[in-house]
């Protein structure tokens, strides 16, 4: 995100001698003559004119204001010397700069009513036009706080099922890796073996139009956001926040806006050829059989897979129970003859989790 700069405003202080609204740049009370205090506050006035002009953008770049470490006195953010007693400000403190001091808004800003006399003033006033008392705003209460809130105890129940489930979740890691070694025998056995049959078919994808393959149909394409960056680019649509204030620390604030660039483009689908499995032969049989793989024909435009599966199915009988152990391995399967006896390993949830003769 960017940071666009409209223009500049002077703000302004309240004197805490004598309540006077003064401008920003000006660093002694306009009413009473009293220096501008070190932590005094910048504010923004109401109404305030958007200024582009080089004096106003000189003070404000020149820096936070110095204060003199001697004499107190308020120096520009540029300067070297004290203005009033001539002493080296380098070791000065500088003001806070970089504080948001609210929204701006532009136009003109509804009359202020003097709290004293009750005379409307335009609101570029600082002081009442008619009794000269300042219309400062005072500022607002600070609400009592309240108390903070009592902590209430953690609740048992929510503490029982917490450890009921941790001990559920024990139970079943138990059971999944406790195991029991038992003798099983053979009660059958069965094989199958399947090779996948690809062809080339259409399959559509969508992507942005830069990216579609050179071999591609493009299909419908439409207009959307592909990115937002934080600087300007080529044909980017400039979507700015709302304007602000940022104090700069010299009586001046300057007016600025977040933004960011978005960036449209067209995002098409498109269609590809591409291999796919649309259909599979199976061969499959009992103990006994040789395993073999199954005859195929291929048909014009048609190919085998890359992935041949072959699956072996032992069922054994163990105590009454009936266990079902698959295997990938035609060295384990041609060693099974039913009534052959195998050592089983039996997890808690009753799956044979390895078979040896």
């Amino acid at each position: 995100m960017s940071q666009k700069e409209l223009g500049y405003i002077e703000l302004q202080w309240t004197c805490p001698n004598c309540s006077h609204v003064n401008p920003g740049t000006t660093r002694v009370c306009e009413q009473c003559g009293a220096p501008q205090p070190e932590k005094v506050t910048f504010e923004q006035g109401a109404g305030s004119e958007l200024r582009k002009d080089d004096a106003i953008k000189q003070a404000a770049q020149a820096g936070p204001d110095i204060h003199c470490p001697y004499c107190g006195t308020r120096n520009p953010g540029d300067a070297k010397i004290c203005s009033q007693c001539g002493g080296d400000i380098s070791e000065g403190a500088r003001r806070e700069a970089g504080k948001v001091v609210g929204a701006y808004q532009s136009g003109p800003a509804s009359p202020v009513i003097c709290p004293r006399c009750g005379k409307e003033n335009p609101a570029s006033n600082r002081n009442c036009q008619n009794c000269g008392a300042s219309l400062a705003k005072e500022p607002a209460p600070v609400p009592a706080q309240a108390p903070p809130p009592t902590k209430k105890p953690f609740p048992v129940w929510l503490i029982v099922l917490v450890v009921v489930a941790c001990l559920g979740f024990a139970i079943l890691l138990f059971m999944l890796f406790r195991t029991d070694t038992v003798t099983g025998t053979i009660q059958q056995a069965e094989w199958q073996r399947s090779i996948p049959i690809e062809a080339l078919v259409s399959v559509e994808y969508a992507t942005w139009q830069d990216q579609i393959p050179a071999q591609a149909e493009v299909g419908t394409c439409r207009e959307e956001l592909r990115e937002e960056v934080s600087s300007p680019v080529q044909d980017a649509i400039e979507v700015c926040g709302t304007p602000y204030t940022v104090d700069t620390g010299s009586g001046v604030g300057k007016v600025v806006q977040d933004c960011v660039y978005q960036v449209y483009d067209q995002y098409c689908s498109y269609t590809v050829q591409e291999w796919r499995v649309v259909d599979t032969v199976s061969e499959s049989g009992n103990i006994g059989q040789d395993p073999s793989w199954p005859e195929i024909s291929l048909a014009a435009g048609r190919r085998e897979g890359s992935s041949r599966q072959e699956t072996y199915t032992i069922v054994f009988l163990s105590d009454g129970e009936v266990y079902t152990y698959q295997t990938g391995s035609y060295d384990l399967f041609r060693q099974a003859e039913p009534g052959d006896e195998w050592s089983l390993e039996i997890n808690g949830l009753g799956q044979i989790v390895s078979a040896q003769p």
